[in-house]
């Protein structure tokens, strides 16, 4: 079993530090309280390669993939991603806003970003996630709640949660049986 990695001044220890530019102040008295599960892949259905570290920090190649040509304007980050082999990368502090909820809302509340920590998982809705990704997301999502305890169970939602009708992320393929036991586990 993985060990839950420190968290200190908002960074993660264990994650691979790749800063992105798409990112700016919580407002005002607002602290996390809501964790975000996404499912990325680029371009859509491959994994592996430099493109979403390009994406995230704006410097996307538009020229390898035609698919590219259409987000090349996208200013998008996230807290985290946990690729296939379980790699955690950071480009957002969690005491920062990272820009990947858009248009969103959870129990009345819009501006997800303003209150939401964001995990992207390196997969797309028709192929599953990996045994490596459940292993690194349950001790990271523990971390995650240790420090901001406003992220009850009940507030580790998937974007098709907080955007349903224009997301459908982390996908019917994610079990989230896995993550709810993983959060168990790590209490």
């Amino acid at each position: 079993m993985n060990r839950r990695p420190e968290i200190v001044h908002g960074r993660v220890e264990t994650a691979r530090q790749c800063p992105s530019p798409n990112q700016d102040s919580r407002p005002a008295e607002c602290q996390p309280s809501l964790l975000v599960i996404h499912g990325i892949s680029l371009p859509p259905g491959e994994f592996g390669g430099p493109w979403i570290d390009q994406l995230f920090t704006n410097c996307l190649d538009t020229n390898h993939h035609p698919f590219f040509a259409e987000i090349r304007d996208l200013r998008v980050s996230s807290h985290l991603l946990i690729r296939r082999d379980g790699q955690l990368v950071q480009y957002v502090s969690l005491d920062r806003r990272a820009w990947h909820a858009g248009r969103s809302a959870f129990m009345g509340r819009r501006a997800c970003n303003d209150f939401a920590i964001g995990i992207e998982l390196e997969g797309c809705d028709d192929r599953p996630y990996t045994d490596a990704q459940y292993a690194a997301l349950s001790p990271v999502v523990a971390a995650i709640r240790a420090v901001y305890p406003a992220i009850g169970p009940h507030r580790v939602v998937g974007h098709c949660h907080i955007a349903p009708g224009r997301k459908t992320d982390p996908g019917p393929m994610f079990q989230w049986h896995r993550l709810r036991q993983g959060m168990l586990d790590w209490q």
